[in-house]
């Protein structure tokens, strides 16, 4: 179902701003650090969001009622040029259970800071991370490696999903851990990308990192 801003009624303050136009940009948010509450907000600043289904998983648990079953998913979504979000969802059906992880990864949604860290390139592009950095869930260790322009992204097809959605093109990378557990590879990617936005830097060295 498309979006129509004009049939949108805001119920928080920066829902109202955006629907007047106050805020144009997904980035004042972000930078302010305020939470995102309404899903409009997402879909009215970044129309062009993707989604990709990851994994559907049906997970089974006994009850004083009996046995209930219930279809697992993980979906990332992001719009190849800086931003990414992964959610999962739960529901008897699959249908309803990828709308809550669509609805749950825009929730989550992160800005990604890309740049041309690596020695050996020096294009200027943010095509790679600007620096290794490590994700973690579970048992699972992802690490990302600043990787030369044409290099491709060297990961699992789950990293490759998601890093492609969040915009980055090269990278090398390393993993330990039960890897092939598809939720934790893909939230320890994923956290690898929100670690990015940890690390302290001057701004001399995102220069030369290409970020800015």
């Amino acid at each position: 179902m498309s979006f129509n801003i004009d049939e949108w009624e805001p119920t928080t303050k920066i829902g109202t701003q955006v629907k007047e136009g106050t805020i144009t940009d997904i980035d004042e948010i972000f930078e302010k650090g305020l939470p995102i509450m309404e899903l409009e907000i997402v879909d009215a600043l970044l129309p062009d969001l993707e989604e990709e289904v990851m994994d559907v998983n049906l997970v089974q648990r006994m009850h004083k009622s009996g046995r209930k079953v219930n279809f697992r998913v993980i979906v990332a979504v992001g719009n190849k040029n800086g931003y990414v979000g992964l959610g999962q969802g739960k529901a008897r059906e699959v249908g309803p259970a990828i709308r809550k992880a669509v609805d749950n990864a825009k929730y989550n949604l992160i800005k990604v800071r890309r740049g041309c860290g690596d020695w050996g390139c020096v294009c200027g592009k943010q095509h790679t991370v600007p620096f290794k950095v490590t994700g973690n869930t579970g048992s699972v260790d992802v690490t990302l490696i600043p990787a030369p322009a044409g290099v491709g992204l060297a990961v699992g097809n789950v990293g490759k999903t998601i890093l492609g959605l969040a915009g980055i093109k090269d990278v090398w990378s390393s993993a330990s851990g039960q890897t092939q557990t598809t939720v934790n590879f893909a939230f320890a990617v994923f956290d690898a990308l929100k670690e990015l936005s940890k690390v302290k830097a001057t701004k001399g060295e995102l220069k030369g990192m290409g970020v800015l």
